[in-house]
């Protein structure tokens, strides 16, 4: 796509690429993958020589659906990932949208590319941002790209196509080419167009995924700007505005705008408006309502040569900052900024650092740990200023910044530990963030997007989220400040927590009552609960509070009072105390997203006491075994559903029951059988990094498994050793040197030089640094770490002998 991807003025084809890279065995793994023509062409000879991790990363991963995926929506599920240029963190993500519409923006099967939006969000279950696509067209623009949007697009091939972290490009069959590479907060698009064609941009300032409710555009001598007004995640009322600027390095030949179907040669400015929608009372217009299909505007200008580049910036303030974004980040050519984010790529990707594994074990690896790194986002300009959600401007603190977009219910099981041990500094100011949020809307993040609260999913996962941040080592944040909202939020009426009167009363969220904001499925909002107050009381108790902590402790063990002793499930029960009739376990009735036979091992801090309520450890190991029989069976069938949340925690429950080879056993084969380097190689929904953090958590051979608390479990690690650098400072090594895809079972582990049977370490060990030397073998050892003196600890505090299902 660019000088770097040619040598002697030729090309470098997949052939020639692959057989300059079988030195370092990156080939065998790139010959294996139908997707990685685009990834070959991506890397350089240059970057395999000099041990470059981004090579070793494919962002086509997720965009397609993985065989036999099963979905709350029915039919195939994909990642939801995105393949374009991005930062870790960045608020600028550009890159393709495709005509098949798929959340992230791009389905690896639909070969039309509709624009190259600004803004995505990786693995959302919901169409989100996709905001500004920008689109190279050869041509004159005649009929509206509103109404005819299929004249704009264009086919493309993968073989034309390539990414990496930090850049996309693409030869479109239109003859244009486009390339982009990012900033935090900018970017930069070099278009390259048939010589003697016309050669046009069109800019969609309606073309955001979710559509808009307003936008606008204006166009200059050589600049570009405008705004949008968007939201409506999954059906929900949220709302934001984000602002463009963007810089031509030559001023336009002609331009022009439309809006409808309308097309005005020459126009600078063009607005679209939706109909004023009433507000709920039905006495007046809150918002507009989303502008109707084929009523969007947009801008469209043409370049008198065949190249242009052109330089955006992006604000959720205002035009003007999204100008001073761009002029303060984005300087100098194209492949210095490419260098310099390939640069902060290697940077994040080298706080883990793998030897041994194959090339398709080291591409799944470092493509899930670049995942998880890609949100929450950054959403201060470089001034500090951001929109607040009370719709005010606000500044953050000097020599911090403003995050946005926490998928809560996904991110606190895997990622935000994750972020917390490798990034503490921006994970504290996600925090804070976080609190700001609180300040300023009375609300803690659920499932936020921008600065509005979408109300997505159960629970109060900003509980758990701060605990976790905290237990990882993020603590430069306003803690005491963090732990008084969470206790508000838990104990009074508010939109987070709906039911949470009843909840406090009755010990549980009844089934036959229903309630404003609440998604749905009372026992799953109930299990949340208690989890969310385990980890109020685990935030409480580093913070000295033991009146909360007892307070929440107790609260945490009502899990006990939905289960039901007669059939051995958590089962939905009514306000009156009666269990729901007609009960089947593998039922999704009541239920989000899973069902009873799911959702019975989610009590993550408290396995003995769930161990005994199934009858022993006996007969949790073989409940175990039969739930395992599938890995990623979906909603209805009553086994595991490892491609969703809400059983990311159940494979490492053996450790608790005496048998941890079991644990090291079924991790395995999640690791190997539901993750790959294919563009379908995500088991479910990324959602924003959740399960690619939970296989770079089960590729270091441990998991943060109790909420708010940093002691991980243990299986084994994937690779021979392994070196992590976390962003305080220490240094954890892991040494496995048998370790293989075919050698998951421990038979010695030493920590720090001294054996150990523990299959779990204290929080003292990551939070401090240390060694670990394991012996594996391909033959499990079923004695090493089964002394229930050696089980990981459950916190029992809280529970009651005879519960209300007693």
């Amino acid at each position: 796509m660019s000088p770097e991807t040619q040598r002697g003025g030729a090309r470098i084809t997949r052939k020639t690429f692959l057989r300059g890279l079988a030195a370092t065995g990156v080939a065998a793994g790139l010959a294996q993958s139908p997707l990685t023509v685009g990834a070959a062409r991506a890397a350089t000879p240059r970057q395999a020589a000099d041990g470059d991790l981004t090579r070793h990363v494919n962002p086509f991963v997720g965009t397609e659906p993985q065989e036999g995926t099963p979905s709350v929506f029915g039919g195939p599920m994909a990642g939801n990932t995105f393949p374009g240029a991005d930062l870790p963190f960045g608020m600028v993500q550009w890159g393709p949208d495709t005509v098949k519409k798929q959340p992230g923006g791009y389905s690896w099967s639909d070969p039309h590319i509709k624009g190259f939006s600004l803004t995505h969000v990786s693995g959302g279950g919901c169409d989100s941002l996709g905001d500004f696509p920008f689109m190279p067209h050869v041509g004159a623009v005649t009929d509206s790209p509103a109404t005819s949007p299929e004249r704009y697009a264009s086919a493309f091939s993968h073989d034309r196509e390539s990414a990496s972290p930090g850049y996309y490009g693409v030869t479109l069959d239109s003859g244009a080419e486009a390339e982009f590479t990012v900033t935090r907060r900018s970017g930069t698009g070099r278009f390259t167009y048939p010589a003697g064609k016309t050669a046009t941009l069109l800019v969609d300032v309606s073309g955001s995924a979710a559509g808009v409710r307003a936008a606008e555009v204006r166009v200059g001598r050589d600049t570009l700007s405008g705004w949008a007004e968007s939201g409506m995640f999954c059906g929900a009322d949220n709302t934001y505005r984000v602002y463009f600027w963007a810089e031509s390095d030559q001023p336009f030949a002609s331009f022009g705008t439309w809006t409808g179907d309308t097309v005005r040669h020459g126009s600078t400015h063009a607005t679209s408006t939706g109909k004023p929608a009433a507000d709920k009372d039905g006495a007046g217009a809150s918002a507009c309502e989303p502008v109707a299909a084929g009523a969007g505007c947009g801008a469209f200008v043409t370049f008198a040569g065949s190249s242009a580049h052109l330089r955006v910036g992006i604000s959720f303030t205002s035009v003007d900052n999204a100008r001073e974004n761009l002029r303060a980040e984005n300087r100098g050519g194209f492949e210095r900024l490419r260098e310099q984010a390939r640069a902060e790529w290697n940077r994040r990707l080298g706080t883990i650092r793998v030897e041994g594994g194959t090339p398709e074990e080291l591409g799944t690896f470092y493509t899930a740990l670049y995942h998880s790194f890609l949100h929450p986002n950054l959403f201060s300009d470089v001034s500090g200023e951001y929109p607040g959600f009370d719709g005010k401007v606000h500044k953050a603190r000097p020599g911090h910044e403003q995050y946005a977009n926490y998928s809560g219910w996904d991110i606190y099981r895997s990622q935000i530990q994750l972020l917390a041990l490798l990034a503490p500094r921006e994970t504290s100011d996600m925090m804070q963030s976080m609190v700001n949020d609180y300040a300023q809307g009375g609300q803690l993040p659920k499932w936020s997007l921008a600065n509005a609260e979408t109300y997505i999913m159960v629970g109060d996962p900003a509980a758990p989220v701060f605990a976790d941040a905290y237990a990882f080592g993020a603590r430069d944040f306003d803690t005491h400040a963090a732990l008084a909202a969470l206790v508000e939020q838990a104990t009074k009426p508010n939109g987070i927590r709906p039911g949470i009167e009843d909840y406090q009363r009755l010990g549980y969220v009844p089934a036959d009552r229903k309630y404003e904001n609440n998604f749905y499925g009372a026992p799953s909002t109930s299990l949340e609960y208690n989890t969310a107050d385990f980890a109020v009381a685990e935030l409480a108790r580093q913070l000295g509070d033991g009146r909360t902590w007892r307070t929440f402790m107790k609260r945490s063990q009502y899990w006990q009072n939905l289960f039901d002793p007669d059939t051995g499930y958590i089962r939905p029960r009514n306000a009156d105390g009666s269990f729901v009739a007609d009960f089947d376990p593998a039922s999704g009735a009541n239920f989000v997203e899973g069902n009873a036979t799911q959702y019975t091992w989610m009590v993550p801090f408290n396995a003995e006491g769930l161990f005994d309520a199934l009858g022993g450890k006996a007969a949790a190991r073989g409940r175990l075994d039969t739930f395992f029989t599938e890995l990623n069976a979906g909603l209805d069938k009553p086994y595991a559903w490892l491609g969703n949340e809400p059983n990311l925690q159940v494979p490492w429950l053996y450790s608790y029951a005496g048998a941890p080879y079991r644990t090291q056993e079924v991790v395995r084969r999640a690791m190997t059988e539901l993750y790959t380097t294919e563009p379908g190689g995500l088991p479910g929904n990324d959602d924003l990094g959740t399960m690619s953090a939970w296989y770079v958590w089960a590729a270091l051979g441990m998991f943060p498994q109790v909420p708010g608390r940093a002691e991980v479990v243990l299986a084994s690690p994937l690779f021979r050793r392994i070196t992590v650098r976390a962003g305080a400072g220490q240094v954890i090594e892991i040494k496995a040197p048998r370790a293989s895809r075919d050698t998951p079972y421990v038979h010695r582990l030493s920590v720090d030089g001294r054996t150990s049977t523990k299959p779990w370490l204290p929080a003292s060990f990551l939070l401090g640094g240390g060694r670990l030397d394991y012996t594996l073998a391909p033959t499990a050892d079923e004695r090493w770490g089964s002394d229930p003196r050696d089980a990981p600890p459950s916190f029992r505090q809280g529970e009651v002998k005879k519960p209300l299902g007693g």
